[in-house]
């Protein structure tokens, strides 16, 4: 028979991931400091500020790249490209609004992400990877404005 841990303990996170969550949850609210899994608390927080950055990062390849698309190839446009460059706006707009310092880092990686943007343009579009600019086009404050749409 298997005992269920009662405390936030390196056991009962790799054995039940839910149930360590709840008695972190639990011992912090009790402020029960010294029974906490430091290590994977820690852990499980920087995590979760990878999850955010990763969050910005892949929606603003998919918006640049939908962005290249649209400029590249303006008699393939279609109301879903449209969309998905609004959606991933939304994602941008809604991840700033959580943590307004994303912003910082969307700015830090974005010549990143258009690179990234660039090459998978090309593979979508079967257009020369040549054919886009080498230095992203587009303002970086236009990119995030709803109704820029480059031509």
């Amino acid at each position: 028979m298997k005992t269920i841990l009662t405390t936030s303990s390196p056991v009962l996170y790799d054995e039940d991931f839910n149930l360590w969550i709840n008695s972190t949850i639990e011992l912090l609210q009790q402020k029960r400091f010294d029974e906490l899994d430091i290590k994977n608390l820690i852990a499980e927080v920087a995590s979760m500020g990878n999850n955010d950055k990763k969050s910005v990062k892949s929606n603003l390849r998919i918006l640049l790249m939908h962005l290249l698309k649209w400029q590249y190839q303006p008699d393939k446009r279609t109301n879903s490209w449209r969309t998905t460059i609004k959606e991933h706006r939304n994602r941008l707009e809604d991840d700033f609004a959580d943590s307004p310092s994303l912003k910082n880092y969307f700015l830090e990686v974005f010549n990143e992400c258009y690179q990234k943007a660039r090459d998978l343009a090309s593979s979508e579009t079967g257009l020369s990877l040549g054919v886009f600019p080498v230095e992203s086009p587009f303002d970086i404050d236009a990119v995030m404005k709803s109704d820029f749409f480059p031509d």
